[in-house]
């Protein structure tokens, strides 16, 4: 602005705007990696979250839901199928619904190259 003017331009005003901008730069390269590494961890936790529902679909697969052959005059063990057919019943219905906005979460936080 001085420079339009036609007044003398002091070297400290540089100076100033120049250590302004390595600031701004630095601290705009620290936003940067921090949403990077946000990106990341979301993007494993999404992961994590197919291996997880993947491997508990498996496992309720191969116990083959045990409470079925269970005597249930006992109160105790009564509620305790309850409870665990609540739980298959549940996560039947909503484990689908749940991995596919994994997977959706997976490819849209994948690394663009």
């Amino acid at each position: 602005m001085s420079t339009l003017l036609g007044e003398a331009v002091t070297e400290s005003d540089v100076d100033v705007v120049k250590a302004l901008s390595e600031k701004l730069e630095v601290i705009n390269l620290q936003f940067a990696r921090r949403k990077a590494m946000r990106k990341a961890i979301l993007h494993w936790l999404f992961i994590a979250l197919c291996a997880g529902i993947v491997i508990v679909s498996a496992v309720l697969v191969a116990v083959n839901s045990p409470y079925l052959g269970w005597d249930f005059s006992d109160p105790e063990i009564a509620v305790a199928g309850t409870a665990f057919h609540a739980f298959e019943w549940l996560f039947v219905r909503l484990a689908p619904l749940v991995l596919i906005a994994a997977i959706v979460g997976v490819c849209l936080t994948r690394k663009k190259v």
